[in-house]
């Protein structure tokens, strides 16, 4: 059976995007950036487990626990094999924020964790991130900075959305390089292995913010050389409420727990404890199982149509998006161009002349269009462009040609609306023997 193409052929699996909005019309959803709709195999997992298996698991001798468990475990196989990686070195949290936040909280404490000493941090050392992150790579680690003594520096972007390697030189103070794979404003898909190389030869770990790549493109974190990784559920089509930490097995070994109480110990005793191995370490109390069972019928499902058909049909949108954008004229799109050879995603974000992004926002929401507008969690980058707000059109594997177009269409009416419509210049008109007037 040939594998199943994204766009139109599936979009029968989103149960939402049969709906209508504003006043019956029908949902064009360009939002996924933000968060991607379930299809209903997702649905039916969670629901199935819920009405079948559900129970706390690692605790409990009873039928529905060991279900509960071996479902949890399953699940977790099923994601860790999805970005080539070992069940063990998998990390189950609440969301990607959650992931980096516990990164960071844990190489704070790790100077008062035996064994964990070397991962430390305190004055005089570095802390390197770019200038495209959003809040959830950048915010935790001004914290781990303010906490430790530890300085912030940044990579920064160039005027058309590429990083700007020349902008900064890693030293041996260089602890922690944290980055964005694909930028969630530009679409802007960053050199991993450049800055791997370049952060190993100083001895800096490397934390990867994966939530725009791997619901997106195919990756392998442990061939990318990253040594964490982090990324959310429900931008991969699964549940809200789940995330996932993917970290080198040694260094989980060494880093100090971060949320601490059931389930993640090993022996407790009134003075002190001990604790799991990873990466129940890092899993403390009851986890959201239901969740992670949604999630790995998502991957099941990503796996069916493969991640190099969606990330093909992703880019052919964006270039019909950008190409339709450029006809339109009054847009000026911030992020790299599409062209060949060119590392992007398939996110667009973009600005109408005159007219604030809110305001474009509230036009095609009136014509059922979803896009996100403001600053999409990355206010330092709006800044470095320039731009208060922007519009952006991020699209999934059931998004469709016509989703673009209706799009456009919309776009044409906020020109319209606003009285910004470019002025169209004016036909040659062919005097005698075709020579132009």
């Amino acid at each position: 059976m040939s594998a199943r193409r994204p766009g139109a052929d599936v979009r029968g699996d989103f149960p939402v995007l049969s709906r209508t909005v504003r006043d019956g019309r029908p949902l064009v959803y360009l939002d996924s950036g933000a968060t991607s709709q379930r299809p209903t195999s997702v649905l039916d997992a969670e629901r199935r487990f819920a009405e079948t298996s559900h129970a706390a698991v690692h605790r409990g001798a009873h039928a529905l626990a060991e279900e509960a468990t071996d479902a949890y475990e399953d699940a977790r196989a099923r994601i860790a094999g999805f970005v080539g990686a070992r069940a063990q070195d998998v990390v189950l949290t609440k969301n990607a924020t959650e992931g980096l936040n516990l990164v960071a909280y844990s190489l704070g404490n790790a100077g008062h964790t035996p064994g964990a000493e070397h991962l430390a941090l305190g004055p005089g050392d570095e802390v390197v991130v770019t200038e495209m992150e959003h809040h959830a790579n950048l915010v935790p680690w001004q914290e781990l900075c303010r906490r430790t003594g530890a300085t912030l520096r940044w990579y920064g972007v160039t005027d058309d959305g590429h990083l700007d390697l020349g902008s900064l030189e890693l030293s041996q103070r260089t602890k922690v390089v944290a980055l964005t794979h694909a930028s969630n404003v530009l679409g802007t898909i960053t050199p991993v292995a450049e800055l791997v190389r370049r952060a190993k030869a100083v001895g800096a770990l490397v934390v990867l913010d994966a939530c725009q790549s791997v619901p997106h493109l195919p990756v392998d974190l442990p061939a990318l050389g990253v040594d964490l990784a982090a990324w959310s559920g429900h931008k991969m089509l699964g549940p809200t409420g789940i995330g996932c930490l993917w970290g080198r097995g040694d260094l989980l070994d060494a880093m100090p727990p971060f949320l601490t109480g059931g389930s993640m110990i090993e022996v407790v005793r009134m003075e002190r404890s001990t604790y799991a191995a990873p990466p129940q370490k890092f899993e403390a109390g009851v986890p959201m199982v239901s969740q992670a069972v949604g999630l790995a019928a998502a991957v099941d499902y990503l796996e069916a149509i493969g991640m190099d058909a969606v990330a093909a049909h992703e880019r052919a949108l964006a270039a019909r998006l950008l190409a339709g954008l450029e006809d339109l004229g009054g847009v000026r799109v911030v992020g790299p161009p599409l062209v060949e050879g060119t590392e992007r995603g398939g996110t667009v974000a973009f600005v109408v002349d005159g007219v604030h992004a809110h305001d474009v926002g509230q036009v095609l929401d009136s014509r059922g269009v979803a896009v996100r507008v403001g600053h999409h969690c990355a206010w330092p980058l709006h800044r470095r462009l320039g731009v208060q707000a922007t519009v952006r059109a991020s699209t999934h594997v059931y998004s469709t040609e016509a989703d673009v177009d209706a799009l456009l269409a919309g776009l044409r009416e906020v020109q319209r609306f606003f009285g910004v419509a470019p002025a169209v210049a004016p036909l040659a008109v062919s005097t005698s023997q075709g020579a132009p007037a």
